[in-house]
């Protein structure tokens, strides 16, 4: 059964079925019980929940769409193109905290990226019941992996299909396809599905339409008006006003709940696999589904006389069964109840616990036990009271307390539930969860946001791993922004009495420009929530004109919230969201929002104290580092330094070369550690190297008397350290190395290859190291590459792969450019660091040196 936003959003029928049929082969085929298909957006970065099988969509909006360098598991499948297994609840926290905190129930999970020729599309996933450890998974992953091959393939060739389109063809912008997973028992006569062409007025269906409609094939005329009739007598104008909406491309909202002739529910979806123009003949062809709960079995009839409430859902949480008693505690009729979904047939049971407790088991598949308080409804219990055959006094009371004890016992196809009358529990009732709004723009004016379904431990998990101010801006962008449908963010940080724009998003060009450096004493909203204290909510634009007469607005429609940042006390700056539509701030959103802006003020003032930390550093950086290197008529050297643009940023690694007698002494390090101290420890060790180098002491006894200075120090940290000792006549190398990586050597002829030598510790950890030192003759116009982790290490990459490939970018940068008046080794440096240059993310900072003998003297950068 597909859902509404393919057929609204434009996304091809077919992209639908193939998404479809991967999600649901994937989960039989992983022995879960739920899963899906992510797949890239038209928004680039942004991956959207396309398809999800056996769960249902509204209980798991908050995660339908996710930032691909997002802390979750499906954007890691995704940007890095490889499996995630988490077998259990404690790997997955583990591993991704972020993610077991927003879904803190026990699951295990895989995702499989979806790759075809070279392009990755999105990643497949699969929920199910924990496991001790990886290995017990192994095989479904193996199967799932062919799946997904077959997916991404299936992806490539429709993609083929429609090139020169607008945009990516195979993308998703709408809300998830929510399908039933494969059941381990499905009753006969449950679905048949049809097709209806506007353009023949023929009907045709599969085998098992005519059976579930009750006609004979030679008495069904194959008409759209004749499926109307058969498949809901009472309501044959809903059904043909739906199919003509659905052929016009303007679909109602589905699925159409109908009744039979008996006053039995039907269900009936509808869709139109077509796109393009709409064809002048009646519209586009139209596929549709009629469902039919079924008949009550003998246990349903059974359950009918229970004394407590007994009621069943579906795995996409549509009310299958509800007995009497049931339907009375709930306060709905059961023809009210059967063939809805449980929120939309009792709205009250909105509420934060009960969805909390719903997901827990429909992803654990364990009972669950919780209490609830249903709100005062004396004249719909009344009612409720006489339609079930009782007097209006006993409906007044029907029991001693507002309170429900409810348990949910999961199976692989649904849930039972249970619900009878407690006395065990007082206090207030949980707070109402709101229905979300049609469309991702948010809530709509007069329906409540989203804030309670956003859970504020996720958003300080990812708090603590942002140290700068532009990252904690990221994080609020990435991680709060969405939950709540806004669209803009401003964040200003005050200094000195005045507000400075450190972020934004989503503004036009240029509007929030004249606003950047504003006094305390301007009469601003963002001015104003900082100095009282006091968050400031605006529902519509117009409110926020008439409160600050002549302010520029960015917008004619929309809201804005302004929120101060304070932290213990400490005014650090404001923060601006910004909605495209009018909408209410309920209560609940209003303090659930002023107490996220605390969060994310504590986070400002810890990265500003980061970054004032890292200004010293990086001051201290540039003081230590060489500004020119020692020269050698036959010897030319080149030097590059990047810093990190995580943490603190400024690391430990240096370079230099040193005059050592009548040769040179080439020496590159790296600190453990970012910041001052790192800094600090790193020019202690250059000042004791070149000291060293200075002597012309050897190799090994440079690397010994280094050790010794830093265990004498005692910093609390190591380095990494290579010295080599070139003599320009003869070409002689002499090198010892402390647990750094081995040199590349370029010869000549274009061949490279790692200089694998023996080597010793790092630096600082024992006082009795031995330092091996290893000779090699260089030839004429061989070049010699030194260089730190952090240009060979990348996250789930082994760093002798990392080596491989600096070997091959050396074989290609080091050509005739590398020679005197093509762009000399200063062109090969900038060549083999370009890509870590333009990179937004560098987890470490990078050290490189080269140097090139020469057979003749030569000129020097």
């Amino acid at each position: 059964m597909t859902g509404s936003a393919e057929r609204e959003k434009g996304t091809p029928g077919r992209l639908a079925e193939l998404l479809i049929d991967a999600s649901t082969e994937a989960v039989d085929a992983a022995g879960g019980h739920s899963g899906g298909v992510y797949l890239r957006s038209s928004t680039p970065g942004l991956l959207r929940l396309a398809v999800l099988a056996g769960l249902p969509g509204p209980l798991f909006r908050p995660w339908g769409r996710l930032h691909a360098d997002s802390k979750f598991p499906v954007a890691d499948a995704y940007r890095l193109g490889v499996h995630v297994v988490l077998p259990n609840a404690t790997e997955t926290m583990r591993r991704y905290p972020q993610f077991a905190a927003s879904l803190p129930f026990q699951f295990g999970s895989l995702y499989v990226p979806v790759i075809g020729r070279s392009t990755t599309y999105g990643v497949l996933t699969v929920l199910r019941p924990s496991a001790s450890d990886a290995t017990e998974v192994l095989c479904g992953l193996d199967r799932m992996t062919r799946l997904a091959e077959e997916l991404g393939g299936a992806l490539a060739d429709l993609e083929d299909e429609h090139q020169g389109e607008d945009g990516p063809y195979v993308a998703w912008d709408g809300e998830a396809v929510c399908v039933q997973a494969a059941a381990t028992h499905r009753p006969e006569r449950r679905m048949a599905r049809f097709a209806w062409d506007p353009a023949t007025a023929l009907v045709t269906g599969d085998s098992s339409l005519h059976a579930l409609l009750g006609v004979e094939p030679a008495e069904f005329p194959g008409t759209a008006q004749a499926l109307a009739d058969v498949v809901a007598p009472g309501d044959a104008y809903q059904v043909m006003a739906a199919l003509r909406a659905t052929a016009a491309g303007k679909p109602p909202p589905l699925p159409l709940r109908v009744r039979t002739a008996d006053g039995s529910v039907r269900l009936l979806d509808l869709w139109t696999p077509a796109t393009g123009p709409l064809p002048p003949h009646g519209g586009y062809p139209v596929s549709g589904v009629v469902i039919e709960p079924g008949p009550a079995s003998e246990g349903d009839s059974a359950a009918d006389l229970l004394p407590d409430g007994v009621f069943c859902l579906d795995r996409l949480g549509l009310v299958t069964y509800a007995n009497p008693r049931a339907a009375q505690l709930l306060g709905r009729p059961r023809e009210e109840l059967l063939g809805r979904p449980l929120w939309e047939g009792v709205p009250w049971l909105n509420q934060i616990g009960c969805e909390d407790q719903l997901r827990g088991a429909l992803l654990s598949l364990g009972p669950v036990h919780f209490h609830v308080r249903r709100p005062d409804e004396p004249e719909q219990e009344q009612e409720q009271e006489q339609r079930e055959g009782g007097s209006a006094g006993q409906a007044q009371q029907p029991y001693a307390s507002d309170w429900l004890a409810m348990a949910v016992h999961p199976g692989r196809d649904g849930l039972t539930c249970t619900v009878a009358p407690s006395t065990r529990v007082a206090g207030p009732p949980l707070p109402l969860v709101p229905v979300p709004a049609d469309g991702d723009d948010g809530p709509a004016t007069g329906v409540t946001s989203l804030a309670p379904l956003y859970r504020p431990i996720v958003l300080a998990i990812a708090l603590t791993e942002a140290v700068t101010a532009r990252q904690v801006s990221a994080v609020v962008m990435k991680e709060l922004l969405p939950a709540f449908g806004g669209r803009r963010l401003a964040i200003y940080l005050l200094q000195e009495r005045h507000l400075y724009l450190a972020w934004e998003t989503g503004f036009p060009q240029g509007f929030l420009a004249p606003f950047d450096g504003v006094g305390l004493d301007a009469r601003l909203p963002g001015v104003e929530t900082l100095t009282t204290g006091r968050p400031l909510f605006f529902d519509s634009m117009q409110q926020l004109a008439d409160a600050y007469p002549g302010i520029p607005l960015d917008a004619e429609v929309g809201a804005r919230a302004f929120l101060p940042l304070i932290a213990s006390g400490r005014p650090v700056g404001s923060a601006i969201l910004g909605f495209d539509r009018s909408r209410n701030f309920s209560s609940e959103e209003r303090a659930v929002l002023t107490a996220l802006a605390g969060l994310i003020a504590h986070a400002m003032e810890k990265a500003q104290r980061y970054d004032s930390e890292a200004a010293l550093a990086r001051g201290l950086q540039q003081a230590l580092l060489p500004r020119r290197l020692s020269a050698h008529p036959q010897v030319e050297t080149a030097g590059r330094y990047l810093p990190g643009t995580q943490g603190m940023e400024v690391g430990g690694d240096w370079y230099d070369v040193v005059e050592a007698g009548d040769g040179l002494a080439l020496v590159i390090g790296d600190v453990q550690g970012h910041g001052v101290q790192a800094a600090a420890t790193m020019g202690q060790l250059r000042s004791a190297v070149r000291a060293f180098a200075l002597g012309d002491r050897p190799p090994d006894e440079v690397m010994s008397g280094t050790n010794h200075l830093l265990i004498d120090l005692d910093p609390g940290q190591f380095a990494s350290c290579c010295y080599l000792r070139l003599d320009p006549a003869s070409g002689l190398v002499r090198v010892a190395r402390a647990g750094h990586p081995p040199p590349l050597i370029r010869t000549p002829d274009g061949r490279t290859r790692v200089w694998d030598i023996p080597g010793g510790v790092v630096l600082g950890v024992d006082p009795h190291a031995q330092y091996p030192v290893a000779e090699l003759q260089l030839e004429p116009d061989s070049i010699l590459a030194l260089y730190t982790d952090g240009l060979v290490e990348r996250p789930g990459v082994d760093i002798d792969d990392g080596i491989a490939a600096l070997r091959v970018a050396l074989a290609k940068a080091g050509g005739p450019a590398a020679r005197p008046g093509g762009g000399g080794l200063g062109g090969v440096a900038d060549r083999l660091t370009a890509t870590a240059r333009h990179a937004a993310d560098r987890p470490d900072d990078i050290a490189l040196l080269l140097a090139a003998r020469r057979a003749k003297p030569g000129r020097h950068p």
